[in-house]
């Protein structure tokens, strides 16, 4: 009954999106005014992020069971929003009674949908267990027709989608979808891996391939850091999380310093919104160098947190969400004609010459691939550039390009942060920011 009124008020309320050019001179604003409902922020991130738009700013508030939320967003050459298609599909979506949000499944699996089919992995990670699984799916006749592989704390998770190689449609065959599953689920278990997920048949329905990369790797349990995995890393360049109770107000508060990269705002949202906590009240802001998050949570159950173990367990998965899609090793582009086996080839490429995967994106569209991977050496170190430039000479300089994976150096620039809500809940001692303007 509750369910049912709860959709009768969000009727009576439909969402209100406003775009305005002329409020901030750097960036567009975009205000979202909507009944609250659990997991509405993510929504809302979700959607810009996956036009590709940087969100620069944000104030969020959604006290008394309304959502206001503001962003200050540009393009990724960091211009504002000038396109009207894009502006009028950003209304129309956030606007929409939809939710793109899918709930939470199971870890790895196997889904047809109508144009092809998802596979799930995850498991430890290794030298060349990329290039294995693409040896794999080649010699079954899959199609690879996109992918994202993580790598976190020596495990690997991937989300494949892939088509049969002679008809260009889903793999439907159960048999055969066995047969996948039992090889891929080989591949991944190695010699003595006893903490392969298990493989499970995924239900049908839409998946976001960057949420369920979360999901995968959280039930695996990659925010426990293996010692390892963390050789040979600059530990000070790792993000900072704190955990403080406001008991003025019954909130837990929870800061977030980090080098800023797109994306990051989607990846600690869905993660705390995934863990069952819900934000009442945050400010995002990002500096030359540096990246600021802070949020006042409770959760779901309308409790903060009660306990150091679980206050560590947060800061923990707060941490691994942020390094996930870390920027780590060197940036290869791969831009060509798309043909069947390009992915394995490629990867076997990288294998043959000690190239270590830790990150990539595989997408193909009208019969062209664009393929970015990260790389290092097996041992996690930058790789000898002469290595590189022999395998560009095998695929060719002008199909594999080679990118900076840092983000270009910028001059310092003074960002004393401070809390927003610091005059509201008078919690403690908050810097000042400068808040986007508000409409009425």
């Amino acid at each position: 009954m509750d369910d049912e009124y709860a959709k009768l008020i969000r009727r009576m309320n439909p969402p209100r999106v406003v775009i305005d050019n002329d409020a901030s001179e750097e960036a567009t604003v975009i205000q979202v005014d909507s009944v609250n409902k659990h997991g509405i922020l993510l929504e809302v991130v979700q959607v810009l992020t996956d036009m590709n738009l940087v969100i620069t700013k944000a104030y969020i508030s959604s006290d008394g069971g309304w959502f206001m939320d503001v962003f200050n967003v540009v393009d990724g050459d960091g211009n504002k929003i000038r396109d009207k298609g894009v502006i009028n599909y950003i209304t129309k979506t956030l606007e929409s009674d939809a939710s793109f949000v899918p709930s939470m499944r199971g870890t790895v699996g196997v889904m047809p949908s109508e144009d092809h089919t998802s596979i799930e992995l995850s498991g430890t990670d290794r030298p060349g267990l990329l290039s294995e699984v693409c040896a794999v799916l080649a010699d079954l006749h899959c199609n690879v027709v996109n992918a994202e592989i993580w790598t976190h704390n020596a495990r690997a998770a991937a989300v494949v989608h892939v088509t049969d190689d002679s008809t260009g449609c889903a793999i439907e065959d159960p048999n055969r979808l066995s047969k996948i599953r039992e090889l891929l689920c080989n591949v991944l278990k190695g010699n003595n891996d006893l903490k392969t997920a298990k493989m499970t048949l995924s239900p049908p329905g839409f998946t976001h391939r960057e949420r369920r990369l979360h999901q995968i790797m959280f039930a695996d349990r990659d925010y426990q850091r293996v010692e390892r995995a963390e050789l040979g890393k600059d530990k000070s360049s790792r993000p900072h999380v704190t955990v403080l109770d406001c008991i003025e107000k019954d909130y837990t508060v929870i800061t977030m310093r980090s080098k800023d990269r797109p994306k990051l705002l989607f990846d600690t949202v869905c993660t705390l919104t995934d863990m069952q906590y819900v934000v009442f009240h945050g400010v995002v802001h990002t500096g030359r160098m540096e990246a600021y998050q802070e949020y006042y949570i409770r959760h779901v159950d309308g409790l903060p947190m009660s306990s150091d173990a679980e206050r560590e367990r947060v800061i923990q998965c707060l941490e691994a969400a942020i390094e996930r899609r870390a920027s780590e090793g060197l940036e290869l582009v791969l831009r060509t004609e798309d043909r069947f086996g390009l992915l394995s080839d490629i990867t076997r490429v990288f294998r043959e010459n000690s190239l270590c995967i830790k990150r990539a994106e595989i997408s193909t569209e009208g019969g062209k691939a664009k393929d970015t991977f990260y790389v290092t050496d097996v041992t996690g170190n930058p790789v000898n550039p002469q290595i590189i430039d022999s395998i560009r000479q095998q695929i060719g300089h002008s199909i594999l390009q080679v990118k900076n994976s840092n983000l270009s150096p910028k001059a310092p620039q003074e960002t004393t942060m401070s809390f927003l809500f610091g005059n509201i809940f008078k919690c403690r001692t908050l810097q000042n920011f400068k808040l986007i303007r508000s409409y009425s």
